[in-house]
């Protein structure tokens, strides 16, 4: 599972895991994961996310605007 680059130095996000359908984010403080699926938030949030956490900016930003209680589990 790769860590969270956090290139702005400012995410609570700690790692990541994608899937086909899903992104699983977990959270620095919590240590819980969230998953983001196609059916849970939609194809274009989960696929815009999926960028963001590779890129490792705007994924915390992303998902406080857009996804933030999206989640499945």
């Amino acid at each position: 599972m790769p860590r969270y680059l956090n290139l702005d130095g400012d995410s609570g996000i700690e790692s990541y895991e994608i899937g086909e359908d899903y992104i699983t984010v977990y959270f620095i403080r919590s240590h819980k994961g969230y998953t983001y699926s196609y059916k849970s938030a939609g194809q274009a949030h989960v696929e815009a996310m999926k960028q963001l956490a590779n890129c490792g900016k705007g994924l915390n930003e992303y998902i406080n605007k857009n996804t933030r209680n999206l989640y499945e589990r």
